[in-house]
């Protein structure tokens, strides 16, 4: 019988080898079977990890630095083509070394996979740090080239990224707001961010399904007992042309999900 929907999912699983040496990983997805997921923070290379996904094509995109950053698509479904990295056009355009030298196209954050009647990309963007060393890199240099590179695809068919886009979009996205004005993922710069990304054309899918929906929190500190309290964030997203807009059957958080200090959250669309 022809499957009439589709499940994307995606989770910063913030080591996968932790959350395979706990059961946590597995556990998940024996639990909801995701057509494709997308990881962030995987913080490992394909050859560093056993894993018995016989169902899934693995595509891993791992950052030079050992143990850091990283980005993943398993996929039931064999991708046309995969891309690592930004687009070599986007390339050219933006210099992505910051003025520490770190160097945003080394640390594996962004891998791309078309299909038949899209391109899923699998996102983790640089956090801006405590201090906001990494604000205006994120601002002038890191946002606006995934931005770019997104629309560029875009032009060949429509786009779903999904990852952890370390912003909290606007107040209702963040326990407490007032307290975090202007501390890394809640300045006006990465909210400014994300504005343009929705400028752009690309719908938010959890707030198009829920628009005033409070407390849906993705991401919690480890402090003060914050997940259990629910005092959290929601900077992991999954984010569509809007020529798929009509296509979302659902979008949801599973804050219930054990193994990382983020969620998973995801979509269903009808084929």
């Amino acid at each position: 019988m022809k499957k009439d929907t589709l499940s994307i999912f995606s989770w910063n699983v913030n080591g996968v080898r932790a959350g395979l040496k706990k059961g946590t990983f597995q556990t998940f997805i024996q639990k909801y079977q995701p057509d494709i997921l997308c990881l962030q923070e995987t913080k490992a290379r394909k050859e560093q990890v056993e894993i018995d996904l016989p169902d899934y094509t693995e595509y891993w995109h791992s950052a030079e630095k050992k143990g850091y950053s990283g980005t993943a698509i398993f996929s039931k479904i064999p991708a046309i083509h995969v891309l690592y990295g930004l687009l070599p056009s986007v390339q050219k355009k933006f210099d992505l070394t910051d003025d520490q030298e770190r160097d945003g196209a080394s640390e594996g954050r962004v891998i791309s996979a078309e299909f038949e009647d899209f391109f899923v990309v699998s996102v983790y963007t640089p956090n801006t740090k405590d201090d906001l060393s990494r604000l205006s890199f994120r601002e002038k240099q890191w946002d606006p080239a995934f931005l770019m590179h997104v629309k560029e695809l875009e032009k060949q068919k429509p786009v779903i990224f999904c990852g952890d886009l370390n912003v909290a979009h606007e107040e209702i996205d963040i326990a407490r707001p007032k307290e975090n004005v202007g501390k890394h993922g809640f300045t006006d710069e990465e909210r400014e961010g994300f504005d343009k990304i929705v400028s752009a054309g690309f719908v938010d899918t959890f707030r198009d399904k829920y628009p005033d929906k409070h407390d849906a929190y993705s991401w919690w500190s480890h402090w003060g007992n914050a997940r259990e309290r629910n005092v959290g964030w929601r900077i992991d997203y999954v984010c569509i042309s809007e020529a798929l807009q009509t296509k979302v059957d659902d979008a949801f958080i599973l804050p219930e999900v054990i193994g990382s200090d983020h969620c998973p959250v995801g979509i269903v669309i009808a084929l």
